[in-house]
């Protein structure tokens, strides 16, 4: 389903649980304003309008929205269930497949030698990657991007946990995406991330020499069925691999590379460092 109907679907339902609960638009959104103000979101601007949009599919429905509107109408969740679908739609095409397929994992081992791994980005580094991009990206879509790559961070915490790990270059690391600022709360999250107990970070040091990463990044899956997948993008063109054989080679490259990055202590200590530079 494109974006367009995934909308217009969860449009039709908050219109539907709207007149339910006998609220006019600018009833609803003045409610739904005052409870995203409670959250400490910036409150709506223009409550009817906004409303407006996201009953008729012209704009995606944001998670702080959503869970604002659930608690509101009280719809026992079944809008945060749509959310998912919706944030889905917001990621490239190319990428949705694959999307759904992580979200289902048990594991996930991802090696990325140009950029922090898009399940451990901030906010701020994921909007100056997007707002990078070429051909330029509209605003609109930058925001939905990030909204999408955001949701996609339900990941490490989600029940019952998933077993994650993430070799990332020396490189990626240091090269400055956004101002120092940026790379500083990324350092720091990146810490944070990996003191968690399923999940693990390691850093491949710039100076280490060939190794099986060359070749580029690479992600291997595997699904609750014990299915293993593998994943590799290059210039916005993303591509699931199923074969046995194929999927092999990556799972025995990554095994490699695992042995021949800093360990999760060594990882963490360059990370405090870089840290602690800026």
């Amino acid at each position: 389903m494109t974006f367009r109907g995934r909308g217009l679907r969860t449009g039709r339902l908050l219109q539907h649980l709207r007149k339910r609960a006998g609220l006019n638009q600018q009833q609803f959104g003045e409610a739904i304003g005052y409870s995203l103000e409670q959250a400490t979101i910036t409150q709506l601007p223009s409550p009817a309008p906004q409303v407006g949009s996201v009953e008729q599919g012209r704009r995606p429905a944001k998670a702080a929205f959503t869970r604002a509107a659930d608690r509101v109408l009280e719809a026992g969740g079944v809008l945060e269930v749509l959310q998912d679908e919706v944030d889905r739609a917001k990621l490239p095409r190319f990428f949705r497949n694959f999307a759904l397929m992580e979200a289902e994992a048990v594991s996930r081992f991802d090696y990325e030698p140009q950029l922090v791994p898009g399940l451990l980005q901030t906010e701020e580094y994921a909007r100056a990657l997007f707002a990078g991009h070429c051909p330029p990206l509209g605003e609109d879509v930058i925001d939905q991007r990030t909204e999408a790559r955001l949701s996609r961070q339900k990941l490490p915490t989600r029940l019952p946990l998933a077993e994650l790990s993430f070799i990332i270059n020396e490189e990626a690391l240091r090269d400055p995406v956004g101002c120092p600022e940026v790379m500083r709360a990324q350092w720091l999250q990146l810490l944070e991330l990996a003191a968690l107990r399923n999940v693990e970070v390691q850093v491949m040091p710039a100076m280490r020499g060939f190794h099986p990463g060359k070749n580029g990044p690479f992600v291997v899956v595997e699904t609750r069925e014990h299915k293993h997948l593998g994943y590799f993008e290059s210039q916005g063109v993303g591509c699931v691999l199923t074969k046995p054989a194929e999927v092999s080679t990556f799972a025995l490259r990554y095994g490699k590379l695992r042995s021949q990055a800093l360990n999760v202590e060594e990882s963490a200590r360059l990370i405090e460092r870089m840290a602690g530079e800026t």
